[in-house]
């Protein structure tokens, strides 16, 4: 009886629950994700594409350009195939390193490389714009990146450490401050002491590999280049001290020779006066004998005149007289005797 009481329930709960599956199946069942051709690139396997073609996007979930261009890269990705190129993206977020090695500062950011050699596309995102940038070869008349600026390069190495470690400090500040809940001034308290701390960890390390490549000279060998040190001084001083002496014997030398100079000048000056006033007391001596011998020629004619002539007027100017001549003479022999006396006492 037990048994035939619960068939009939037992068979109509499971024939509900199997109603129930039936109608809410096809709601509730997960449809299978739509695979995806755009391949992701990570610090790990972006060396891929240094063979081949390929087109890269830089994105940031966050960024609605982004999100906008989505659509149309998917189906970039879906015939890379007819087009033989290769797609793929990366996010900034996840790989601050590959953003720093292709140097990104916009977003959305693409690249096209061939070889090894990239480019930078600067056009839309639009499917069709992409589509003629590959098949019309627009990105033959595009610069590449070379030298430093090639993503390959040492520098740009650098670039990409530079920037996976400013990620990773962000990450870590997100985690303080987000998950933890630490204030934001704490935070920035750490990285300062952490910079600082890091510093004189990294100067004590280059201390010691300075002093274990270091190699000592040996002591006699110091010694000798101090020895040589000092006579090298030495030497130098003597021959500044010679300098200073050269110096000074050219300056004492041009002294005397002006000095002479200026004595002979000075000398050359009084032979000069002195002639002047020589000839100054020979002119009226030899006035004074022009005027005697005049007086003796004029004397026989003024005989004749007298005879052959009437007697002069009295306004008629006389004749000098003995007595003026002789006065002259004695004025000229004071004047002698005065330049006479002056000569002994200069």
């Amino acid at each position: 009886m037990a048994g035939g009481h619960w068939g009939p329930l037992l068979t109509a709960l499971l024939a509900a629950r199997v109603a129930a599956a039936a109608e809410g199946g096809p709601e509730q069942a997960a449809l299978p994700e739509e695979r995806s051709w755009v391949r992701p690139m990570t610090a790990s396997n972006w060396t891929l594409v240094m063979e081949g073609e390929w087109m890269l996007k830089f994105y940031a979930p966050w960024c609605p350009s982004c999100q906008q261009t989505d659509s149309e890269w998917e189906t970039f990705a879906k015939n890379g195939e007819i087009l033989q190129i290769s797609v793929g993206k990366v996010d900034v977020i996840q790989e601050p390193g590959l953003s720093g090695r292709f140097f990104v500062t916009t977003l959305p950011a693409f690249f096209h490389a061939k070889d090894g050699i990239f480019r930078r596309y600067r056009g839309p995102g639009v499917y069709e714009d992409l589509q003629n940038y590959i098949l019309e070869k627009k990105w033959q008349s595009v610069e590449p990146l070379t030298g430093w600026k090639s993503p390959a390069s040492l520098t740009m190495s650098g670039m990409a450490g530079l920037f996976s470690i400013s990620g990773k400090i962000w990450h870590l500040h997100n985690y303080f401050t987000v998950t933890l809940g630490i204030p934001a001034w704490c935070s920035y308290v750490f990285f300062i002491m952490a910079t600082l701390i890091f510093g004189l960890f990294m100067g004590l390390v280059l201390v010691v590999i300075s002093e274990c490549f270091y190699i000592p000279f040996p002591r006699h060998l110091s010694e000798r280049s101090e020895q040589t040190r000092r006579a090298e001084d030495a030497h130098k001083g003597e021959q500044l001290q010679d300098a200073e002496e050269e110096k000074d014997d050219s300056n004492e030398e041009e002294n005397k020779d002006s000095l002479v100079d200026d004595e002979e000048e000075k000398e050359d000056l009084g032979e000069e006066d002195e002639a002047e006033e020589d000839e100054e007391e020979d002119s009226p001596a030899a006035r004074v004998d022009e005027e005697r011998s005049d007086a003796q020629d004029q004397g026989p004619l003024r005989e004749v005149q007298e005879e052959g002539e009437p007697e002069p007027d009295e306004d008629t100017p006389a004749p000098p007289s003995p007595a003026d001549t002789e006065a002259a003479e004695d004025t000229l022999r004071q004047r002698r005797s005065q330049h006479a006396d002056k000569g002994p006492s200069a």
